[in-house]
């Protein structure tokens, strides 16, 4: 059976930045500490006046396809998954296709262009549509595109203000991959949830600590439902474990938890067991906050021991280094940690080939997919194609005031024309831009060399 998975991967990071120890912190009148020691985070993308969904997403697109030498006819297909959309109608995928006619002499007229929402998930169900429909043998020899592309932007004083971010992941699926190769397995968790939403409104209405609940909740029962696939599940069988990264804080619960659940009745818990006893089991409690009191205590002491720290410390460590100069990216977010992870492996030349990651979506309402996939031989050399170094150090760094300003500008319930007037901070160069707006109301959008 032919190989289908991740053939390459672009990242456009937004082009402003907001530090968070030294801009954002002191204008709150916090702790620094309360942002990179809590959330894990330092610094948050923020889109340019000319820039948004379309754009970011273009620009990866675009520079993906010129990169790997491939013309309009060699996709067929385009799905764009966000969080983000500014239409009820028109999917996004149609304006990106747009965007990259306006940069190619052919077009995308024969390619399925389509737009998917499940919150941050739907970057992985888009994945998991374009596997499909390659195994399937209905994409004629082409490959498919899947765009993450979000700006993930909270009111102005709301609690999630620190995790905001922006940016797009762009990946060509195809057969014979040069990255990863995708697996049948998956397993999946999800239930209705009303942890995180945005009933007709740009800013979603969050539900904090709901919310973490949920998500480990739905990631259990992912867990879970994957074993029933896969089998026994061991934490030597997978090198790396790119969650969902909301901010690397979530993660660092999301990893205790799920560490505790595959090493449940295997060696490692026997050996564990010497140090901090054995898990509690339910049974062996009168009460279910007695069984909870005793499931935190566990886990606390799980998370001190030696040899957990050092199994986070390679599978998950590496896939936060790059959202802790980001923030969170929604749809892009578990993709931008599986690139990640890659990217510091590459960098201490570690083999890779051959080994397998376990990747654990999520998205708020909620649902959680956890699949395998398969580390190719060669992955380095597209790894190693990826600049997000050089963006993350060019970016523009805001003022408190002019963080104001483009917050405002990116405010959708604000003047609807209010980028006309805005001033922008960085210089355009070899990129598609916002370009005002059209008789229906529209956007457009032009590329500048």
């Amino acid at each position: 059976m032919t190989a289908v998975g991740i053939d390459a991967i672009e990242i456009w990071t937004g082009k402003l930045k907001l530090d968070l120890a030294e801009t954002f912190a002191p204008a709150q009148g916090d702790d620094p500490g309360k942002y990179t020691k809590g959330l894990g985070l330092h610094a948050s993308s923020f889109p340019d006046v000319y820039e948004d969904i379309v754009t970011m997403g273009a620009n990866a697109a675009y520079r993906l396809m010129d990169r790997k030498g491939l013309e309009p006819d060699d996709i067929g297909r385009i799905d764009v998954a966000t969080e983000s959309s500014f239409d009820n109608s028109k999917p996004v995928s149609t304006y990106i296709a747009g965007c990259l006619e306006q940069v190619f002499d052919d077009d995308f007229h024969h390619a399925n262009k389509g737009e998917r929402k499940f919150a941050c998930i739907s970057g992985t169900q888009s994945v998991d549509d374009a596997y499909n429909w390659i195994r399937a043998g209905r994409n004629r020899g082409r490959a498919a595109i899947v765009i993450a592309t979000d700006t993930a932007l909270y009111a102005r004083d709301d609690p999630g203000e620190a995790t905001q971010g922006a940016g797009a992941v762009a990946m060509l699926i195809d057969e014979e991959p040069a990255i990863v190769e995708l697996s049948t397995e998956q397993g999946y968790g999800s239930a209705d949830e009303t942890d995180f939403l945005k009933p007709n409104q740009q800013f979603p209405s969050v539900d904090g600590k709901r919310s973490v609940k949920v998500y480990l909740a739905r990631m259990r029962e992912a867990l879970d439902d994957f074993a029933t696939v896969s089998g026994s599940i061991h934490p030597d069988d997978y090198h790396m474990i790119p969650f969902h990264t909301p901010f690397p804080g979530m993660v660092r619960k999301a990893a205790a938890l799920g560490y505790r659940h595959i090493v449940r009745g295997t060696d490692v818990e026997d050996v564990l067991a010497e140090e901090i006893g054995h898990q509690p089991v339910r049974e062996a409690f009168d009460s279910e906050d007695a069984f909870n009191d005793a499931i935190r205590e566990y886990t606390d002491a799980l998370t001190e021991t030696e040899r957990y720290r050092d199994w986070y410390n390679q599978a998950i460590e590496p896939t936060l280094e790059i959202s802790r100069h980001v923030g969170n990216w929604y749809t892009g977010s578990v993709h931008l940690a599986r690139a990640s992870g890659l990217k510091v492996a590459m960098e201490q030349d570690i083999d890779l080939a051959g080994e397998k990651l376990l990747v654990a979506s999520y998205g708020s309402g909620a649902q959680a997919e956890v699949h395998a996939e398969t580390i190719v031989p060669g992955w380095e050399d597209e790894i190693a194609a990826l600049d997000i170094d050089d963006q993350i150090q060019r970016r523009y760094d805001l003022s408190f005031e002019e963080y104001e300003e483009v917050h405002d500008v990116h405010n959708h319930a604000m003047d609807a024309h209010i980028e006309e007037d805005a001033e922008e901070l960085t210089p355009p160069e070899a990129e598609f831009v916002f370009d005002g707006w059209g008789r229906m109301g529209e956007r457009k959008y032009r590329y500048v060399e």
